[in-house]
C-alpha cells in the first residue's frame, strides 16, 4: 500500500506513536505514547487531564504491573501521529490514571479496531495502516 496511506513510526527500544490530545482551546504538544498490545484502552496520567480541564467520571479501579490504581473517564479529541500525516479522534473516551508515572498508553481500543498493525523489529518500525480512517496532511484550525 501507498506509504501516505499509512502511519509509519520508527522507534528504538519500544512501539513509540506520536499523539496530541485537544479538549476546547487547551492542547497538549505532540507527546510520546507507548502502543500497548496488552491494554484494553487509551490510558493518560492525571496531570495531562488536568492541563486539559478534562470532565472526570468514575470508572474503577485496575490491577496492573506496577499495582493498583483507580481510573477515570474523560471523551477528549486526539490525533495520531504528526502534523502533516496523521488521523484524527473527536470526543474518543479515554481513561485517565491517578498514578503520575505511568507514560500515556494506547491499548487495543481503539487502535487494533481501527488500523492493521504491524512490527517490523529488524527495521525498528511501527506501521498502522486505517482500516477505514483518514490519513491528514494538516492539523484542523485550531488543533
Amino acid at each position: 500500500m501507498d506509504s501516505t496511506q499509512q502511519l509509519v513510526f520508527d522507534y528504538l527500544d519500544y512501539p513509540i506513536i506520536p499523539v496530541r490530545f485537544k479538549n476546547n482551546d487547551q492542547k497538549t504538544p505532540i507527546i510520546e505514547a507507548l502502543l500497548d498490545s496488552g491494554g484494553d484502552f487509551i490510558v493518560i496520567p492525571l496531570p495531562i487531564a488536568k492541563f486539559l480541564g478534562l470532565t472526570l467520571e468514575d470508572a474503577c479501579d485496575v490491577d496492573t504491573a506496577g499495582g493498583t490504581t483507580s481510573l477515570y473517564k474523560a471523551k477528549v479529541d486526539m490525533a495520531i501521529g504528526r502534523e502533516n500525516h496523521h488521523t484524527l479522534y473527536h470526543q474518543k473516551e479515554i481513561h485517565v490514571s491517578t498514578r503520575e508515572d505511568i507514560p500515556i498508553l494506547l491499548g487495543r481500543n481503539p487502535l487494533f479496531e481501527d488500523y492493521e498493525i504491524t512490527f517490523k523489529k529488524h527495521r525498528n518500525q511501527l506501521i498502522l495502516e486505517p482500516l477505514s480512517m483518514k490519513i491528514n496532511s494538516s492539523y484542523p484550525p485550531g488543533f
